[in-house]
């Protein structure tokens, strides 16, 4: 893996003078025709328009913002982004950038340095945990603009029948018990995706643990998931999937298939992003739902609830790096991540996006103060260029929940190692 992707670094030199050709000659052809300079593309996560409206709003006399939408799954953002980035395509200028993919584009030089100016203003507009997640080796590499996070969405009335105590925080052995003893179901993600190994890191950060250390060292970094948190975590899912509490379609579950469920019979609890309330915002259930904290792993340490969102990149090959820095300040404005929130679910990045008239009419001042709690506490994903693998490797190792038991985090360690110094293929 590792002298692979040394191979890379070797050949994007040439692969960036043959692109950079290319663009020299187009730009010939463009000064016969007219101006071409003035159109920015910025690349984004399918959403419900949010992203475009935007573009249209920082759009200015100087350049239009015009929306090329990625595929839904995030790794195949990631894989059709690489692809053209590696290749120096000048076509990009801006991209909406998965956090775990912000350590690999920037380690690999597909990113434009952000000015110090903008690095300034991000920083202190900016949570902590969204900070966190547009770092690279203590460098900020893009801009934060949403930041989602799961918290623990419950039915009021299930949990007062059960005799939990909603106001004080619960472990995940508490609500599989209550689950479990009074017919309820635990919503969770559990696929074999990118959702299963948000849910693992979450519970090994909840017990204290990493799942790997010295991650500036890429391939040779400290895998750490054999560990006393590992195994913590492993005894979760181990009990929930042997319980009553588990959906029937476990081992397929992800963020939407849970929804369902939930306002069943048998709804119980769920953990899952910001959106949830936006979804069931005018249905029966709407009365019943309740919003804590993640669960702890262990009682005695305070939850690491998952983290993700979006940062706005610029393309390092793109010929309007000035302009586009220029359209990430606007687009990452509060003001504008407050309006998108509101429309689209995604929660703001910010405080004073938080703060904005649009969100704070569509949501309860509490929950709102619980997102931006859960985003500052929140344990994202490792900051490695080789998290693709890392991911794919705990996802095969940890599939199905059904077969995890103590001894997983040792077999999935050892996996992990050989997958990064290529000793086995995923």
């Amino acid at each position: 893996m590792r002298e692979r992707a040394q191979r890379r670094r070797r050949r994007r030199p040439a692969a960036a003078s043959l692109i950079l050709a290319a663009a020299a000659a187009s730009g010939v052809l463009a000064a016969c025709s007219g101006p071409a300079s003035d159109e920015l593309v910025w690349y984004i996560n399918p959403d419900t328009g949010g992203q475009a409206a935007i573009a249209k709003r920082c759009s200015t006399d100087e350049y239009t913002i015009k929306v090329q939408e990625l595929p839904q799954a995030a790794d195949q953002q990631r894989i059709q982004l690489a692809r053209r980035l590696a290749a120096g395509d000048p076509a990009i200028d801006l991209m909406s950038l998965d956090p775990p993919f912000t350590a690999e584009f920037a380690d690999a030089g597909y990113l434009a340095d952000l000015p110090e100016d903008l690095v300034t203003k991000l920083r202190a507009q900016s949570l902590k945990g969204s900070v966190t997640a547009a770092t690279w080796n203590g460098k900020l590499v893009v801009a934060p603009f949403w930041t989602n996070t799961q918290i623990l969405w419950y039915r009021k009335s299930f949990a007062k029948k059960a005799g939990l105590n909603m106001t004080k925080p619960v472990t995940w052995d508490q609500i599989i018990q209550a689950a479990d003893k009074n017919g309820g179901r635990v919503g969770v993600q559990a696929n074999k995706y990118e959702g299963y190994a948000i849910w693992i890191n979450a519970l090994i950060a909840g017990a204290g643990g990493t799942l790997l250390t010295n991650a500036e060292k890429g391939a040779d970094a400290t895998i750490t998931i054999d560990s006393p948190a590992g195994k913590a975590a492993a005894k979760v899912i181990q009990t929930l999937a042997h319980s009553k509490a588990a959906q029937p379609d476990l081992s397929v579950s992800q963020e939407g298939q849970v929804l369902a469920p939930f306002q069943s019979d048998r709804g119980a609890f769920q953990v899952n992003w910001t959106f949830v309330y936006g979804t069931y915002a005018g249905s029966p259930t709407a009365k019943d739902l309740g919003w804590a904290m993640y669960p702890r792993t262990e009682a005695d340490k305070p939850a690491r609830p998952p983290l993700g969102g979006i940062g706005i990149g610029v393309n390092s090959h793109s010929e309007k790096v000035g302009k586009a820095m220029k359209a990430v300040a606007c687009i990452t404005s509060p003001e504008n991540q407050g309006i998108y929130a509101s429309t689209d679910g995604n929660m703001p990045a910010s405080a004073e996006g938080y703060k904005q008239p649009e969100l704070t009419k569509k949501y309860p001042a509490d929950l709102l103060a619980l997102f931006q709690e859960s985003v500052n506490a929140a344990a994202p994903r490792p900051a490695t260029p080789y998290w693709s693998d890392v991911s794919s490797a705990i996802q095969s190792s940890w599939h199905p929940p059904s077969a995890v038991n103590e001894g997983t985090p040792a077999k999935s360690q050892k996996f992990i190692e050989d997958v990064l110094q290529g000793r086995r293929l995923l």
